[in-house]
């Protein structure tokens, strides 16, 4: 619609729409087929990963801060920041007596073990070997190769995203009793939304399935409940790009071009009796309006907004994925 200057007039994104009750939804449980499933998630663990693993958001580890401490796979991991904001990783331990680096400190751009004064730089040092690092300006990922166990790639294949600085980002991470293949399985079901959902989707319906070619996604009609009756519609992917992420992009309708990175990061070993993943979730919300400057402007105070989004829906998928993983564990999964 235009106004009387030739220009579009201003269109509000929100519709009014309450949907049925969670009662006279219609089920999902016919089109949510186990095979389905399975298949996307079997083709996802058989795309590489190059050994690389995210560890946290970009702007947890600052230039000069205090070091950030991850275990992945069962190894410790300490990532810091020189002067320059040059990102470096290496093993968690001190070589000397084996101190938590994750508690030293950064002194002129190395790491200083508060146990005895050992500085660690970018160089190997009696057997400590520094781990191949990457920032993309949203997260954080280190290089395992005896974790991951494939052919190792110079770089991780990081999802396509708005161009950097149109958008505002947020990144949630929380830890459930489960394995990355419960995660990914997750979010290969969007069928659970409206129903395991309802207070965060409405009129979910899942318009395309994997084909296994290069069309592996699923095609996704949904409203984005804002308050009340208002929501925003859309049509998003869901696609694999590898054996542990999840990528949702908005295909059509507000925010076009946003994404919704979905990582799955094991802590510890494979195999372990009691696994624990972190869930680590990368938002990038993007928007052609001419007011979302404005959002851009006022991106620290969104940022814990999308993060308590982003926790409530996790709060329910953690558990989805833990009575996954137990059912899996002893024998009783379906299928």
């Amino acid at each position: 619609m235009n106004d009387r200057r030739g220009g579009k007039r201003w269109a509000s994104p929100l519709r009014v729409r309450r949907g049925p009750r969670w009662t006279r939804q219609a089920s999902t449980w016919r089109e949510a087929k186990p095979a389905v499933i399975a298949g996307a998630l079997k083709r996802a663990a058989a795309r590489p990963s190059g050994n690389w693993f995210v560890v946290g958001a970009s702007r947890e580890i600052v230039a000069c801060g205090r070091p950030y401490g991850r275990t992945v796979g069962g190894v410790e991991v300490v990532l810091w920041r020189t002067k320059t904001g040059e990102l470096r990783a290496g093993p968690g331990a001190c070589p000397h007596l084996g101190a938590p680096l994750r508690n030293s400190r950064v002194v002129s751009g190395a790491l200083v073990c508060h146990w005895h004064g050992l500085a660690l730089g970018g160089i190997p040092f009696a057997g400590w070997e520094p781990f191949p690092v990457h920032d993309d300006g949203v997260l954080v990922w280190v290089r395992l190769d005896a974790v991951g166990g494939e052919p190792p790639l110079e770089r991780p294949v990081v999802p396509v995203r708005p161009r950097p600085g149109s958008g505002v980002d947020a990144v949630f991470t929380a830890v459930g009793r489960c394995e990355p293949e419960d995660v990914v399985a997750n979010r290969l079901d969007p069928w659970h939304g409206s129903w395991f959902h309802p207070y965060a989707f409405v009129d979910l319906r899942v318009a395309g399935t994997p084909r296994g070619d290069e069309d592996d996604a699923f095609a996704v009609h949904v409203s984005f409940k804002v308050a009340g009756g208002l929501v925003v519609p859309v049509r998003a992917a869901f696609t694999a790009p590898g054996p542990r992420t999840v990528v949702m992009h908005i295909t059509d309708g507000e925010g076009t071009g946003s994404v919704v990175e979905t990582h799955a990061t094991p802590l510890t070993p494979e195999g372990a009796a009691s696994p624990r993943t972190a869930v680590v979730e990368a938002v990038v919300a993007a928007s052609g309006r001419r007011g979302f400057t404005l959002a851009r402007a006022a991106a620290p105070a969104l940022r814990p907004l999308m993060r308590r989004t982003a926790g409530r829906l996790w709060r329910d998928d953690l558990a989805y994925a833990e009575r996954r993983w137990a059912l899996r564990s002893t024998g009783r999964f379906p299928g």
